[in-house]
């Protein structure tokens, strides 16, 4: 293995961030792992935070939907009275100070798609920025509805308008495409190149549609389990899934 990520959910919901930084600096010190990153709203990230394990994160990612706030709010991202753009400048100063690599996700909807978010990015001067197609994330939500874990039919209709046309991202991309950090992830690019574990290092198949997951890698080892997995190396390594992810090789400079 050369990475791990934490991400779904909030990581740091729990006792303030002390057991994801725990599995962090674990993964660093005791696996010796190349990366670990972590994928956060940012909205729980403090400063204390970074000064007890920012030297063992590698990436933090925060999902960033929108630059209008009126926008984040409409679509979910509000942070109950905290400006989420104003956060997000203070997480990169954090980052930059505490020597970590800040990397923005942002999923391309009905409701931001005709942003022009050029000027924010290039200020926030990210070393990725990940744009994913809301009609690839449905396809993929679609696939995962478990019995007794999802809300079934209510929860697809409401994600179903957020969703836009391949035309309606490219048109967004285009937007971008002076943006150097961009890393576009169409339906077609996400669709079997991810690898997804539960909380019971199930794979879960993103490929086929089955709602069953496989058996836990803990039970039976990682080369049964991923054979359910639908896993497509190729398309992994065509939308750019290997990347510089260890911050030890990335000249970091805001």
């Amino acid at each position: 293995m050369e990475k791990i990520n934490f991400s779904g959910g909030e990581p740091f919901l729990h006792e303030k961030g002390e057991f994801v930084g725990k599995l962090v600096q674990f993964c660093k010190q005791e696996l010796k792992l190349p990366s670990v990153s972590i994928v956060s709203n940012g909205s729980m990230i403090k400063e204390r935070w970074f000064k007890h394990y920012g030297e063992y994160l590698d990436i933090l990612a925060v999902s960033c939907d929108s630059f209008c706030e009126e926008v984040n709010v409409l679509i979910g991202r509000g942070q109950r009275g905290k400006n989420h753009v104003e956060n997000l400048h203070k997480l990169k100063e954090w980052c930059h100070r505490y020597g970590v690599a800040f990397k923005i996700n942002s999923v391309i909807n009905r409701f931001n798609v005709e942003e022009d978010m050029n000027e924010q990015i290039k200020a926030l001067n990210p070393v990725r920025w990940k744009n994913m197609e809301i009609s690839g994330f449905l396809k993929v939500f679609q696939c995962l509805l478990i019995e007794g874990e999802n809300t079934g039919e209510d929860a697809l209709r409401e994600a179903e308008r957020f969703v836009i046309s391949e035309e309606d991202f490219e048109r967004f991309l285009q937007r971008h495409k002076d943006v150097s950090c961009l890393v576009p992830e169409s339906n077609q690019k996400m669709r079997d190149s991810y690898l997804i574990l539960d909380e019971y290092m199930r794979f879960l198949n993103c490929s086929n549609g089955l709602k069953e997951p496989s058996r836990s890698i803990l039970d039976v080892g990682v080369q049964d389990a991923i054979r359910f997995s639908g896993f497509d190396e190729k398309m992994f390594l065509k939308r750019g899934g290997k990347y510089i992810w260890s911050k030890a090789d990335m000249a970091l400079e805001w």
